[in-house]
């Protein structure tokens, strides 16, 4: 595999950059998901007081979105193998939106759990399909970018959330005391849909679409062609590289959902911030997150462009990451917000990078024909690992009351993920399937 990229690592751009378009879309796509994914994050301190919840019972409601999320990503990552990542990606997020929308809906926390079980069935079909669409529409040395650059997209959706669900919320339609968040999710998650109508005019497979140049497509197929057979998931989960990814993502998938669900309480609770007022530390924290996506897939891609092997590459651009992710453990002794978002905001554009370059593995090892359902399995995994975090942390917080322990396992995931990788796939090769 490293022969290959290296000859075609001076390959001149193609005459056409549709499949860039294609990465937008996705990219448009993913901020919309993390505005659904995050809102409740952002609305934790109002509906635990509105609802009396304890951290325990956020945390069974993430448990439950994860649990949800974990099964229907690998039911999604076969889906989407059968029928494309087009029809696959559109159906996902009809289902993810309309659950978004039913969140306005709830009245005590059984509902809220339905809804993000909801929630999680929709969502679960993200990922799978954009990584098809990536693996359709790029060469292996431009995945790990692209992906990337998608990815960002999270971010992007991360960074809005804490603008326009207080604003609508608390300003627009109500007041920092009294904040209208029904209506709010109701507006928001209408706008969303419509991607839909945009999606399916838009995305087609290269060879189909009439805006894709004969340069271009030659330039998207330049790897060598695929096996023609069917492979199926009790084959894949005999292969050690399935499991280098699952695992991979076993470990840093639920230091993510932290991050993503948890964070708002932490900057109310260590620094006495509101609905209107950790905005600012947010957006400063996921606006580095977006660096660390698009520079973990560029300086990859950065190395192979200079000769290095996709083994080298991948795992050199994993382990800076990783690294950087260290100094979290100390977030929790932060003694001002900004130095805490410093750290946490490097650990977190840290793990965008460590992603982009891990959600590119199933399209470096297997066929295009596996990459849907090798995802599907990697984020089932990994939602496992979700469900494990959100017991853990609640369990932390309602016991002992503070997030550094749960920093602390942070600092160390990315280490003993990449650890795992090597171990499993030490010559990073195509599988043999």
């Amino acid at each position: 595999m490293s022969n290959v990229a290296g000859a075609t690592a001076n390959q001149p751009a193609p005459a056409g950059k549709y499949r860039w378009v294609v990465v937008w879309l996705l990219f448009a796509a993913m901020v919309i998901n993390y505005v659904d994914r995050q809102a409740i994050g952002v609305l934790k301190p109002t509906l635990m007081t509105e609802f009396s919840w304890t951290e325990g019972d956020f945390a069974n409601i993430i448990f439950w979105f994860q649990a949800a999320y974990a099964v229907s990503y690998l039911l999604w990552g076969r889906i989407v193998d059968r029928i494309g990542a087009r029809w696959g990606f559109g159906l996902a997020f009809i289902i993810w939106q309309i659950a978004f929308i039913a969140h306005a809906g709830i009245r005590n926390l059984n509902h809220m759990i339905f809804a993000r079980l909801a929630l999680g069935i929709g969502e679960g079909g993200g990922f799978p399909a954009g990584i098809k669409a990536v693996t359709e529409w790029f060469p292996k040395k431009e995945r790990a970018f692209a992906v990337g650059l998608f990815n960002a997209g999270t971010n992007i959706g991360a960074i809005v959330t804490p603008l326009i669900i207080p604003l609508i919320a608390s300003v627009w339609l109500g007041t920092a005391e009294d904040p209208n968040w029904r209506m709010a999710l109701i507006i928001v998650g209408a706008a969303g849909l419509i991607w839909v109508p945009i999606w399916f005019m838009v995305y087609k497979r290269p060879g189909e679409h009439r805006k894709v140049t004969p340069e271009e497509l030659d330039y998207i197929a330049q790897d060598a062609p695929d096996p023609a057979h069917k492979i199926g998931w009790l084959k894949l989960l005999t292969v050690k590289e399935t499991w280098a990814y699952a695992l991979g993502k076993f470990l840093i998938d639920p230091i993510w959902w932290f991050f993503l669900f948890w964070l708002p309480g932490f900057l109310g609770a260590q620094y006495d911030l509101n609905l209107l007022t950790f905005g600012p530390p947010l957006i400063a924290i996921y606006l580095l997150s977006d660096v660390g996506s698009i520079g973990g897939g560029w300086l990859s891609s950065q190395f192979l462009k200079r000769g290095m092997s996709l083994n080298a590459a991948r795992k050199l651009t994993m382990l800076i990451c990783a690294l950087a992710v260290v100094p979290v453990a100390f977030a929790g002794m932060a003694s001002n917000v900004w130095t805490a978002v410093l750290i946490i905001g490097i650990a977190t554009a840290a793990h965008q990078g460590f992603s982009a370059n891990l959600y590119a593995m199933p399209g470096d090892v297997f066929p295009r024909s596996a990459v849907g359902s090798v995802v599907g399995i990697g984020g089932m995994i990994g939602g496992f690992g979700g469900m494990a975090m959100a017991k853990y942390a609640g369990y932390v917080l309602e016991r002992i009351g503070s997030y550094t322990p749960i920093f602390v396992v942070a600092a160390s995931a990315y280490l003993i993920a990449l650890l795992v990788i090597h171990l499993l796939s030490p010559r990073y090769e195509p599988a043999k399937v």
